[in-house]
């Protein structure tokens, strides 16, 4: 399993390309990072600075949309950070939410969002793409090579993600949700007459690395809270439109009753008042808290259901101590998991 963090682009730029270079140093795969232009920094221009600064991590939105950026130009940024390092970047995709709420629109729809994601990758790997009525083509980008994961989670966007996606992101590591959603997608893509292994799975959540104590728990509970109400705010679009029933899991949907509005300027930070309303339990199944074996426990159980990368949201006071723990006492015991079941398989 791939390890990544998901950065905000919160001024000074400076410190997120440090704490992108760090995790490089800890052995993380990928740097994501919000895309939302009002509420951060520009990511696009962080991702060309965090490439100079690193040697193989890949980098790109958690997510993106296509709503707010014209889709040609999407993908002649990708192209060019691919010539300039050598084909090390991913596009995170979705409908829409903080970056196109706070300027008073609405998420894009599915229709819209799959035009987009054919568009965004055909150009992003140097080939033709349909705009309206014109073919058009990038071409100086003929080398380029680029992979686009979406991100939802009710039934239609999934059905979406199995059907089109080189991979899918989940934004929390709740296991039943997890194996619900990943489900979802493994038939749709077979439904597609793809390969369902084909579709990369990403969870996405945050992590938080205590010493086991009640009150190390309650802490990171506290700064990790803002989370489900993000989520939160995801589900309350999805329940107004298919309501409660059918097999959506009640863990995804029974939480928010206590949701009483949302702030985009407290988005994806510790401490956001909206975000009272989750319950601890809700935090506990939708966030990894804990000591390394806690985190190594949760991140062999997504590994079951197929997930390939658990990306950390790194959104709280504990940035550089996180990373630390990871890249000390998870990722070396994670790899040598792997190594020894591989050498076991190897045996019989």
């Amino acid at each position: 399993m791939d390890i990544g963090v998901v950065l905000q682009c919160t001024p000074p730029a400076s410190r997120v390309i440090e704490l992108a270079r760090l995790a490089e140093t800890y052995g993380f795969s990928h740097v994501w990072t919000f895309d939302s232009h009002l509420l951060w920094q520009e990511p696009y221009v962080i991702y060309s600075q965090i490439l100079a600064a690193t040697r193989k991590i890949m980098v790109g939105p958690m997510v993106t949309n296509p709503a707010t950026r014209d889709w040609t130009v999407t993908a002649s940024t990708f192209a060019t950070l691919n010539e300039m390092f050598g084909n090390r970047t991913v596009c995170g995709i979705g409908r829409g939410d903080s970056a196109v709420r706070t300027l008073g629109g609405k998420p894009a729809t599915l229709a819209t969002l799959r035009r987009s994601i054919e568009v965004i990758r055909e150009l992003g790997n140097g080939r033709g793409a349909r705009v309206d009525d014109t073919v058009v083509r990038l071409p100086w980008a003929a080398d380029s090579r680029l992979d686009v994961w979406v991100a939802g989670y009710g039934p239609r966007a999934l059905e979406l993600t199995g059907a089109v996606a080189d991979g899918f992101i989940l934004q929390l590591a709740d296991p039943d949700i997890t194996a619900w959603t990943v489900a979802r997608v493994r038939a749709a893509a077979e439904r597609a007459g793809r390969d369902p292994a084909s579709v990369r799975i990403c969870v996405a959540a945050p992590a938080y690395v205590t010493d086991g104590t009640d009150a190390a728990q309650a802490h990171a509970r506290q700064q990790c809270r803002w989370f489900g109400g993000m989520v939160g705010n995801h589900v309350a679009e999805m329940v107004a439109r298919y309501g409660t029933a059918g097999d959506i899991p009640a863990a995804l949907t029974d939480y928010i009753e206590g949701r009483r509005g949302y702030d985009y300027n407290l988005h994806g930070r510790a401490g956001n008042v909206h975000a009272e309303y989750v319950p601890d339990a809700i935090v506990d199944r939708f966030c990894l808290l804990g000591t390394p074996d806690d985190q190594l426990s949760r991140l062999r159980e997504l590994e079951r259901l197929g997930v390939d990368q658990f990306a950390v949201y790194l959104q709280h006071d504990a940035k550089n101590a996180t990373l630390a723990a990871y890249g000390e006492s998870v990722l070396p015991r994670l790899a040598s998991l792997v190594t020894t079941t591989k050498s076991t398989e190897g045996s019989d």
